[in-house]
């Protein structure tokens, strides 16, 4: 929101809590009003649950049927001509072997991706009226000031100078810097001849868990510590976590340790630019220094 209204937009914001500034509607005013917006970006939605714990009737709930209703405002304000959807790469692979693609499909395992998978088909099944466009951003695991989650998980490990154990598993994983995120929203909404479609986002390059370990030991001065402990010894103690409930189970280990890349060519095809303007080095940086405040 902070970065759009230093490029001139008016923002409006939707919001289920109280809050009280100018620029959030509730979401009870909004069924009373005409927002009369240039364009829709509706990114609320429930989150996959790192835990793997999930109902899969309050994922549709969230994701399916509150997208079918906004898309639904936003047909019916005569102003706008763009709706951004927030999915997620989770919306078509689990997993990934090699590079994911726009065309490719997988299997989804989990409510939280079948629940976008679900709420991309009801989008792209509606009939566009004249001078109406719909996007569908896919973005991989998205990074920026104060974000939780196993980024700041792993920020936590090493800032108390503790080993990584998990350096025997290799992998390779796509990141996105909330700077490209936006930078890539504001052009969208202000190109009129950016394309309705699918499109995967996420920074230039990829890093390893290792690496990024590594970047955040130089970050915050320290030195990393990487155990190469043996993948059988690892896995043999999630499985016990998934027995005891211990903060290292099987489906924690995957997560942390899987490789998915995101392909993120069509989406700068589209944007007409060679490479985002924040390297995803840079992008990493600037959230890792954001844990130390």
């Amino acid at each position: 929101m902070h970065y759009l209204v230093s490029k001139g937009f008016k923002v409006v914001g939707v919001s289920r809590r109280n809050e009280e500034k100018s620029e959030i509607v509730s979401w009870e005013a909004l069924a009373k009003q005409t927002i009369n917006a240039d364009a829709w970006v509706h990114l609320a939605g429930k989150a996959h649950d790192v835990t793997g714990n999930q109902d899969q009737n309050e994922y549709i709930q969230v994701n399916l049927e509150l997208t079918k209703i906004v898309f639904n405002y936003f047909l019916d304000d005569s102003i706008a001509h763009t709706f951004i959807y927030f999915s997620s790469v989770k919306a078509v692979a689990s997993s990934v072997e090699g590079v994911l693609k726009e065309g490719d499909s997988f299997q989804v395992d989990n409510p939280y991706g079948a629940s976008k998978r679900a709420a991309e088909q009801f989008l792209l099944s509606q009939k566009l009226p004249k001078g109406k466009k719909l996007v569908i951003l896919r973005p991989c695991m998205i990074h920026g000031p104060g974000n939780k989650g196993n980024l700041n998980l792993l920020y936590k490990v090493v800032q108390k100078g503790l080993p990584y154990p998990l350096a025997a598993f290799h992998n390779e994983r796509s990141f996105l810097s909330i700077d490209n995120l936006v930078f890539s929203i504001q052009k969208i909404i202000s190109d009129a001849q950016f394309p309705s479609g699918v499109y995967h986002i996420a920074d230039d390059d990829s890093f390893s868990t290792n690496e990024l370990v590594q970047l955040i030991a130089n970050t915050i001065g320290q030195k990393a510590k990487l155990w190469h402990f043996p993948k059988s010894l690892v896995n043999g103690l999630a499985k016990i976590g998934d027995i005891l409930r211990l903060p290292l189970n099987s489906h924690r280990l995957q997560k942390l340790t899987e490789s998915y890349l995101v392909s993120n060519e069509k989406i700068k095809i589209a944007l007409r630019v060679e490479r985002f303007p924040i390297s995803a080095k840079k992008g990493l940086v600037k959230t890792i220094k954001s844990f130390e405040r």
